[in-house]
């Protein structure tokens, strides 16, 4: 049987034809990422050595006046505490919380627990200003269901500002953000723990292991590697929560919620007279903050790769 081969001469222009509808698929993307991804980054970092207020004509340069003074602010410090209080608190929490919950979730036994499973996802799939906005009405300390609860229950009789208060705003915030976004990270384990074999829980089984042998000596250590990246999934997204303190509290009270992202909007949008180059270099500080975070993550996963590869 004789098979005619296409000469090399005629895929070329196959392959260039190929490439070419490639490219062309590609180029809406290719447009939008850069009018609003690579355009705002490279601006900011250009804005941010100038002294500009939104109106100007054209900015005037200052070199590096603005890094210097965004140092030198208090406010600028506190925030950057108040986001990092916001990781360290979250994180743990929502990680831990969502590790158990997972495991009682992917056991067989478990009855409903695709309705659990569904029910703790849709949170996620909620707009966070949403959630922002309805959270108001919820803690509110005259007319909240939160509030109402308290008071038929002779806890709080005078009820409490959760969101008017500098000593509960923060930690309301906190609790909100964890319920919001606690659906993802039960997936993130969840998918974990379909990757331990089987017949590794039946011969634990047959061994004679109980479930709490079980969970300590095979099921915690096959998950080490996962936990390292999922906490740094969780960190990182614990960084960007503007949505959520804007919509609930602004920043406020009295700036105990002001996380970074505020203090930026706070400079650039918020002020009687907007400082775009000064909220700029803040933006700018705060990105590489988090390519940091980002670097870690990359580091994390490499040496997760070949501790597994290695065991």
């Amino acid at each position: 049987m004789t098979v005619a081969l296409s000469p090399p001469g005629a895929r070329r222009p196959r392959a260039a034809r190929n490439t070419l509808f490639v490219w062309l698929f590609l180029t809406p993307t290719v447009l939008l990422y850069g009018a609003f991804t690579v355009y705002p980054i490279v601006g900011s970092y250009v804005y941010s050595l100038t002294d500009w207020n939104g109106f100007d004509a054209s900015p005037s340069f200052i070199g590096v006046a603005n890094y210097r003074e965004v140092l030198a602010d208090p406010m600028f410090w506190s925030s950057f505490r108040l986001t990092l209080t916001f990781m360290v608190v979250a994180v743990p929490i929502q990680v831990l919380a969502t590790l158990l919950l997972a495991i009682v979730l992917n056991s067989p036994r478990m009855p409903l627990r695709k309705l659990f499973r569904t029910a703790l996802f849709l949170p996620v799939v909620t707009t966070t200003a949403i959630v922002g906005v309805v959270m108001q009405f919820v803690f509110d300390p005259a007319s909240g269901p939160v509030n109402l609860a308290l008071r038929e229950l002779g806890l709080a009789p005078d009820g409490v500002d959760f969101l008017g208060q500098s000593s509960t705003a923060l930690g309301t915030a906190i609790g909100v953000y964890v319920w919001k976004w606690f659906g993802i990270t039960l997936v993130y384990w969840l998918a974990a723990l379909q990757t331990v074999p089987s017949e590794v829980y039946e011969a634990a089984r047959l061994d004679g292991a109980g479930a709490l042998n079980t969970l300590r000596y095979i099921t915690m250590p096959l998950l080490k590697p996962f936990l390292v990246i999922i906490t740094l999934l969780s960190i990182e997204a614990s960084l960007q929560v503007f949505d959520l303190v804007l919509t609930m509290t602004g920043g406020g009270p009295f700036y105990s919620t002001e996380v970074i992202e505020v203090y930026i909007y706070r400079w650039a949008f918020a002020a009687t007279i907007p400082r775009l180059g000064y909220a700029s270099a803040a933006a700018v500080l705060f990105g590489l903050f988090i390519c940091l975070v980002g670097l870690l993550q990359l580091l994390a996963i490499r040496a997760t790769r070949r501790a597994r590869g290695a065991a």
